[in-house]
């Protein structure tokens, strides 16, 4: 972590994040009241930290059932003999592809999918004839999305 990052995380920082965190629509004075700052001071404090990194970006959540997309899985896949970079450009290409990450161990990539029914899944897996597929159908979700917090200090426990 470099000193700026350092500087811009401090318990302020730390406390505009899990605001912008929980409701990225909030206006600046709206966040500067709950963090006690200024309008203008949340103001450069969000620049600077979008300048740095680390904040990345700003986007709806959308509900994928609504949508007609009521089936979410996990696909795990294993290249056949090593062609990650085919086998990565398809699943960029994928639009039921929301996430994909490539992993260690017997797997190469797990790739999070939404999909309109079991059908539209098995389309989906029949796309991958040469690759060896596991997939895992989400049954229910009890942690969606969990704001980062401020990292326990060093050598302290989170359950004290």
């Amino acid at each position: 972590m470099t000193l700026e990052t350092e500087k811009l995380l401090d318990e302020i920082g730390w406390d505009l994040l899990r605001a912008l965190q929980e409701d990225a629509r909030l206006s600046y004075s709206e966040l500067g009241r709950r963090i006690g700052l200024s309008a203008p001071a949340v103001v450069e404090r969000i620049r600077r930290m979008e300048e740095t990194g680390i904040i990345s970006g700003y986007r709806a959540e959308v509900n994928l059932a609504k949508l007609g997309f009521s089936i979410t899985a996990f696909m795990r896949i294993e290249s056949s003999a090593g062609n990650f970079s085919s086998l990565s450009d398809r699943l960029k290409r994928l639009p039921e592809v929301l996430e994909c990450h490539r992993v260690t161990g017997s797997d190469d990539y797990i790739a999070k999918v939404a999909v309109s029914s079991v059908a539209h899944l098995e389309s989906l897996i029949d796309q991958f004839t040469q690759s060896q597929v596991i997939t895992l159908i989400v049954l229910s979700s009890p942690v969606l999305r969990r704001t980062i917090e401020h990292p326990p200090e060093f050598g302290s426990s989170p359950l004290e």
